[in-house]
């Protein structure tokens, strides 16, 4: 994980600002910000169906936020809260925390229930159908909890889990670690396999509409594996950050590379690559008329066609790290380093390919073809 550091203006106003002529043509609408909301930020915004969005921040607080930009209660948990949530059908919110527990809490704000672990949790949960739900940890176990609380099982590896899980249609669960191997386990968590890398693996998996399972590695490549393991392909990018790749209807595979937006072409060859002033952490996200949008250090949500056009760029005043989630009506939410939240008018919902956004949908189950 990656800790807060100042924007570069500098280089902001050089290249930047050419960027912003580029897509200054047709710009796009922030709605409204909701400011001071923790004092970092990097927990990427799950949307409810009801039009809740849920994140959590370093002020050790989970917020409840309406679509009408109203804070509907927060949850104060023990420290720093890394991971993303993840929302249950019934509407239970699940995420981690620093203070090492697992936390359940309603959509009312009280909390149901917590789970200790060794170390930090920054692994963002998955969560099966049978409302199992999956995260990993920084003591080096991937944990399996029934939707009550209880353990179900554990998984030990050699390295911290900061890798989210993404879960297969037959519930095959998928998972990097910092000893530089993807596991895939059966529901019942023993090992199916696993696959070795050339360094540790931060980012968290998608899953194509095929099977195929992409991830990167701090070793610089992009991967893609076939649902037995075997390798399909590796394509060097030189990528170090967690931004996880999302694929849209054609296969296409999107995601950010140290300080590049890249595009990918389902066979493994790289179709496109354009720089921007900062690093892209974030996960992009794909809409249903093919815009992709990027989020960013150097404080800017850009958004993209399929072909590397630039058709706008917003500046949120602050560096972006946190993923952007896209609700129903288009609108896009993004959440800064500053604590503020944005709404902006996107104009097209999520697409419906097997994994658009960041967790695979707008609650983050990450869960194939939700």
């Amino acid at each position: 994980m990656d800790t807060p550091r100042a924007s570069r203006f500098p280089r902001l106003a050089v290249f930047g600002f050419f960027l912003c002529l580029i897509a200054s043509v047709h710009a796009s609408t922030n709605v409204w910000t909701l400011s001071d909301l923790g004092h970092y930020n990097d927990s990427s915004p799950a949307l409810a169906p009801d039009g809740t969005l849920y994140f959590g921040a370093w002020d050790h607080k989970l917020y409840a936020i309406s679509t009408n930009a109203q804070i509907k209660w927060t949850f104060d948990a023990g420290s720093e809260i890394r991971s993303s949530p993840a929302i249950a059908d019934d509407g239970t919110i699940y995420f981690g925390c620093r203070d090492r527990k697992f936390y359940a809490v309603g959509p009312d704000g009280k909390a149901k229930w917590t789970f200790p672990t060794g170390a930090w949790i920054d692994s963002s949960p998955g969560i099966a159908k049978d409302g199992t739900v999956y995260f990993g940890s920084w003591d080096k176990t991937f944990y399996a909890l029934s939707p009550a609380g209880a353990k179900k099982w554990s998984f030990a590896t050699d390295g911290e889990i900061v890798s989210s899980p993404a879960i297969a249609a037959d519930g095959t669960i998928y998972f990097g670690s910092h000893d530089r191997k993807f596991y895939a386990l059966d529901p019942g968590g023993k090992k199916k396999w696993d696959f070795t890398t050339g360094g540790p693996i931060i980012s968290s998996p998608a899953i194509g509409a095929d099977g195929t399972v992409y991830f990167t590695s701090v070793d610089g490549h992009c991967y893609a594996l076939n649902p037995d393991g075997s390798l399909r392909w590796k394509l060097q990018t030189g990528g170090m950050t967690e931004s996880s790749p999302v694929i849209d209807l054609a296969g296409t595979i999107y995601l950010g590379v140290r300080t590049n937006y890249e595009a990918i072409t389902v066979d493994g060859k790289k179709k496109w690559s354009t720089p921007t002033v900062d690093m892209v952490d974030a996960t992009p996200a794909v809409t249903a008329e093919g815009t992709i949008y990027f989020a960013s250090r150097d404080s800017a949500l850009s958004a993209l066609t399929p072909d590397c056009v630039f058709k706008w760029r917003l500046w949120f005043q602050a560096p972006v790290i946190a993923s952007p989630v896209i609700a129903p009506d288009g609108m896009v939410y993004g959440v800064s380093t500053a604590g503020n939240l944005h709404a902006v008018a996107g104009g097209s919902p999520l697409m419906r390919s097997a994994w658009p956004m960041f967790r695979g949908n707008p609650r983050h189950t990450g869960r194939a073809a939700e």
